[in-house]
């Protein structure tokens, strides 16, 4: 089944399947199938065409996802950079932009950056 130009996987249980949309996550997911009338526990591969078509249009007609949402996300983010905004330069800059620390744990934002040397390590290619 693909909603939104997603394949959606044929075993998990509905509910949790619809969370591969982008843009979709575990309480819209309910709230859908509560509008469709579908039970959560139905497995994708058992969902019936009418019941396809009735998720489809629910999710493309009403929600914004995949590419729509990417699209607004990233021209809000560019929005923030153009008006020299704080979270805008914490963006430029490639710094968490929610208040965290970054003494430490900055590691997901900056990529795994490890500039310092180990204390106490041994020098590469000498004898033990």
């Amino acid at each position: 089944m693909r909603v939104a130009g997603i394949s959606i996987p044929k075993e998990k249980r509905i509910v949790v399947a619809l969370n591969y949309i982008y843009g979709v996550g575990p309480t819209l997911s309910k709230k859908i199938l509560a509008k469709a009338k579908i039970d959560e526990n139905t497995r994708t591969k058992n969902l019936t065409p009418e019941q396809e078509d009735a998720l489809r249009l629910i999710i493309e007609k009403e929600y914004k996802t995949e590419g729509d949402l990417r699209r607004e996300v990233q021209a809000n983010i560019k929005r923030l950079k153009d008006i020299k905004a704080y979270r805008g330069i914490r963006h430029m800059k490639h710094l968490p932009v929610r208040g965290q620390r970054t003494k430490t744990n900055s590691r997901t934002v900056r990529g795994n950056v490890r500039k310092t040397m180990g204390s106490g390590r041994k020098p590469e290619g000498l004898k033990t």
